[in-house]
């Protein structure tokens, strides 16, 4: 939802409004679902008698042109639950909604579409809502809305109920903004990490091992590693331990932690002959009994814990979308266990250490949001109002020190904490939640984690749990859209690409080659058997970033002749670049490229 904007909201929500007026007048029969806003538009949910095709989104689209340009208003009243029943009967899913809400005490209200000056007795169109709306359609800009495509959806999200048929639409305040942001997403669709993943071999699925379970290729593995390397060394030069933990664990470790209670994605437990054993769903609970492993003094508080450790979730294979959302994750995973006077300066460590990280994939946009608690659901929670209190304010403090734009989203927070989450933009402008931090009074508690203090006394430290990353897959994810898998040198899996004319420099190729290689280059050798022009256009649909060719006029000149991920020579050269370079010049130029992550 457009959280700075509520009059964008109050036109998308009225729009879904007329999308259900616009359906019912096609199929007066349909069974209404629900239709809320969303981000960059709304939906709404019907069970139709038929499935809906192309044609039919076009007829909608103008039945609900027609009834913008009528400069209709809308009206709502609160109604009781015996009123609601009877206006909305024969519709299944609005009673099921009105039971839930009298159920809960919760207030009911009826929003109407009627025609200009005509009262309650010209209603267009009823809904069951609870705003907001524009107070007339002539607020809607006809041209700045469309309905994108259709989707099945359960009834609640529950799949032992009706799927129904779910419409999309996009809209905006004007044309202009829908137009800018359906061109973004037709360039996002070019940069869809699922079909550059099969474009550029970098990671694949199989029914066998099962979904939501990515398996690296070899390209795809020279990405991760460079990125979890990177991350290692920048962690251990900010003094982190890095462990290693098993992926099982007794069942009674996750009772403690209280996930098995509280965490609704953990997979079954197994019965061993003598014991039940869980996959690890997260690393805190294996890093708090290292801690415990051995006692600790405050002198040697803050400890940064840290793992790239792979963990488990059982997904709902309906939400599965390639890297963004898997069932075996692996995160860049750290536990900061410190004294309460250390929690500021650690927090301040961490958005460091996020922001440079963010630099060097060029993220230069970002906000914060902080997931708080919901007071008036307490037993969603560990521990008491005032240690919530304390973490919020932690927490929010860090984020005014850090300088970005933060915003406080209550009852979003984990059942122990409340946390940091950063978002950033990526090439195209799209927000991705990437860095997580959260403050934890309370496992300490569960793990009755302690340290002997100046005074010789134990007293209970305060856990910061924080993913640069989040998760290595998601990231990765993201990373191949924002660059549309033209990774910067230092990341890309194959560097160079040497290109013989012919066969017959194919051995000064193979010297190239070693060259680049002993200069730790990934490079690879390119078949002679093919036409050049052929295998030019081959490695640049691998997008890799430097094109080498070689004839008799490089082998006489102990060169190569670049070329820079599609552009020829002469645009390098135009660029202030030489087309032929010494290979040694060459092998020192890519070099500093990658020492310094160049983008």
């Amino acid at each position: 939802m457009s959280l700075d904007n509520p009059k964008l909201d109050n036109i998308r929500h009225s729009l879904a409004h007329l999308l259900a007026a616009a359906v019912l007048k096609k199929f007066p029969k349909a069974q209404l679902g629900v239709g809320p806003v969303i981000e960059n538009g709304f939906y709404y949910d019907f069970l139709l008698p038929r499935s809906l095709t192309p044609a039919d989104l076009e007829e909608f689209e103008k039945t609900m042109r027609e009834l913008i340009k009528q400069n209709l208003p809308f009206s709502g009243k609160k109604i009781t639950g015996a009123a609601a029943k009877k206006m909305f009967r024969g519709q299944k899913f609005k009673l099921d909604l009105i039971k839930q809400f009298v159920k809960e005490k919760q207030s009911l209200t009826a929003y109407a579409i009627l025609q200009p000056g005509s009262g309650q007795a010209g209603t267009i169109f009823t809904d069951l809502c609870r705003g907001g709306h524009v107070k007339n359609t002539k607020e809607i800009s006809p041209d700045a809305f469309k309905l994108t495509k259709t989707a099945g959806a359960y009834w609640r999200g529950d799949e032992k109920k009706p799927q129904l048929q779910r419409i999309y639409g996009l809209a905006f305040s004007t044309k202009k903004e829908l137009d800018e942001y359906v061109k973004m997403q037709e360039e996002a669709e070019k940069r869809d990490h699922k079909i550059l993943g099969r474009q550029l071999k970098l990671f694949t699925f199989s029914p066998l091992v099962g979904s939501g379970f990515p398996m690296y290729m070899p390209r795809g593995a020279h990405v991760r590693t460079a990125i979890l390397n990177y991350m290692t060394q920048l962690k251990v030069a900010r003094g982190y331990s890095f462990v290693w933990t098993p992926h099982l664990a007794k069942e009674e470790l996750y009772v403690k932690s209280g996930h098995l209670g509280k965490y609704d994605s953990m997979l079954p437990a197994i019965q061993t002959e003598d014991e039940r054993l869980v996959v690890k769903p997260m690393n805190c609970p294996h890093h708090f009994e290292i801690y415990k492993s051995e006692p600790h003094s405050y002198r040697d508080l803050p400890l940064r814990i840290a793992e790239n450790t792979t963990d488990y979730r059982n997904e709902k294979s309906g939400e599965l979308n390639g890297l963004f959302r898997v069932r075996s994750l692996t995160q860049d995973d750290t536990h900061h266990i410190v004294r309460h006077d250390q929690i500021a300066s650690e927090i301040d460590l961490i958005l460091g250490l996020t922001k440079e990280v963010y630099g060097t994939f060029g993220f230069k946009n970002y906000r914060v949001d902080i997931s708080t608690w919901d007071p008036k659901q307490p037993k969603k929670y560990f521990g008491t109002e005032k240690l919530w209190d304390e973490a919020e304010k932690a927490l929010v403090a860090g984020a005014k020190r850090w300088g970005a734009p933060y915003e406080v989203v209550p009852g979003e927070a984990a059942f122990y904490g409340p946390k940091i989450d950063v978002r950033v933009e990526d090439a195209l402008g799209r927000s991705w939640q990437l860095t997580t931090v959260q403050l934890d009074y309370n496992q300490p508690e569960n793990f009755d984690l302690t340290y002997v203090g100046e005074d010789g006394k134990p007293h209970r430290p305060a856990v910061i749990h924080a993913a640069i990353l989040g998760s290595i897959d998601r990231f990765m994810g993201i990373v191949i859209e924002h660059f549309a898998g033209a990774f910067p040198v230092w990341l890309a899996p194959v560097q160079a690409v040497i290109l013989p004319v012919s066969e017959k420099y194919l051995a000064y190729a193979k010297k190239v080659f070693k060259e680049m290689t002993d200069g730790g280059i990934r490079v690879e050798l390119g078949d002679a058997n093919e036409t050049l022009g052929k295998r030019i256009r081959v490695a640049e649909m691998q997008k890799i970033p430097y094109i080498l060719v070689v004839g008799e006029k490089e082998e006489n000149n102990k060169s190569v002749n670049v070329r820079w991920r599609g552009q020829p020579s002469s645009a390098r050269a135009t660029a202030g670049e030489e087309g032929e370079m010494k290979i040694e010049k060459l092998v020192e130029k890519i070099g500093q490229e990658i020492a310094e992550r160049v983008i």
